[in-house]
């Protein structure tokens, strides 16, 4: 059965794109170009790779894609340039990335949303998240295919702390989108951005006293190997969104946007679960290290999100209706 074009956008982005395209293309031989920050054998550059392998399988080979792994085609930024001129087709990009220019989006990024990697699984797959990608097209050219994520961050300090209120003064590296920055701001760290490649150094060589992580990219780096302390904050995780480029997505066929709208879906699926799962193994790891793991109580918390939400609701109209969700997913 042909699904129209309609239905297609809808399950892909929940939007029209506000550009003209014919109806049915005829379906043709193409590789497709996707970008991402994240290095070869990252859980999302894996689902990248599955995307592509189903891709080839579904169509025999008539529809392939070339994944540009570890920032190859330049910075988030450069790749969304690149989307909303049609030089790139695809990219996995963060949700700071997308949050910057469309701010409900960064709401999924606010403390406290969920507590767990679980619940942030949950989270992405509710109608909300993909309510939340609807002014993509209109506001950045792109359609958003569905999200993936991280396991919640951790912080790791060079120094002994025993909770949240050990970061009040710490030199802390963090992600530096505005919402992480509000954040440990709030909790009187000053934010220190570092390149990524130059983190684990910076925590040996004390230009830093303290970082913020997932606990995939975590382990890789071993940074328990330069802190005394891992704390489990349960705060914020980051996730990414799968966009395709606007321009990109009207020269291909209806029957083709289907497929790889469905082959992405697929893989975000396998990477979400696959991510839930490794979360209390990473964990285990690092027990098995020897590092002082903290668990700050659940209700040092309250102060930090109601003055969060004084910043970012009126910047973030979503953001209450996000924590009532995420309240009901453990």
């Amino acid at each position: 059965m042909m699904i129209t074009r309609r239905t297609l956008l809808a399950a892909a982005a929940g939007a029209t794109l506000p550009l003209a395209a014919p109806g049915v293309l005829r379906a043709q031989a193409r590789d497709l170009r996707l970008g991402i920050i994240t290095p070869p054998g990252h859980p999302w550059n894996n689902a990248a790779l599955k995307v592509a392998e189903v891709l080839k399988e579904k169509t025999g080979g008539k529809l392939t894609m070339t994944v540009f792994h570890a920032g190859q085609l330049g910075n988030e930024g450069a790749m969304m340039q690149q989307l909303q001129t049609g030089a790139l087709d695809m990219a996995f990009l963060q949700a700071a990335e997308v949050g910057n220019r469309v701010p409900n989006v960064a709401a999924i990024l606010a403390p406290y949303v969920i507590r767990s990697t679980e619940a942030a699984a949950k989270l992405v797959r509710q109608p909300i998240a993909m309510q939340m990608l609807e002014p993509l097209p209109k506001e950045t050219g792109t359609l958003g295919l569905g999200w993936g994520i991280t396991s919640i961050r951790v912080v790791f300090s060079a120094k002994e702390i025993d909770g949240i209120a050990g970061l009040n003064g710490m030199k802390l590296r963090i992600n530096t989108t505005p919402a992480f920055r509000d954040f440990y701001s709030l909790l009187g760290a000053a934010p220190t951005p570092i390149p990524t490649p130059q983190v684990y150094d910076a925590m040996a060589n004390g230009q830093v006293d303290g970082l913020e992580a997932d606990l995939d990219f975590s382990w890789n780096q071993r940074f328990d190997k330069v802190s005394k302390v891992l704390m489990r904050m349960d705060a914020v995780f980051m996730p990414f969104i799968a966009l395709a480029s606007g321009k990109a997505w009207q020269t291909l066929s209806t029957e083709d946007r289907a497929l790889i709208t469905a082959a992405t879906k697929e893989a975000l699926a396998v990477q979400v679960d696959e991510t839930v799962t490794n979360a209390p193994k990473l964990i285990k790891d690092f027990e098995g290290t020897g590092i002082k793991i903290v668990v700050p109580p659940t209700a040092d918390a309250a102060p930090i999100i109601a003055e969060y939400d004084k910043i970012w609701t009126p910047k973030a109209p979503i953001l209450p209706e996000l924590r009532k969700i995420g309240a009901t997913l453990g």
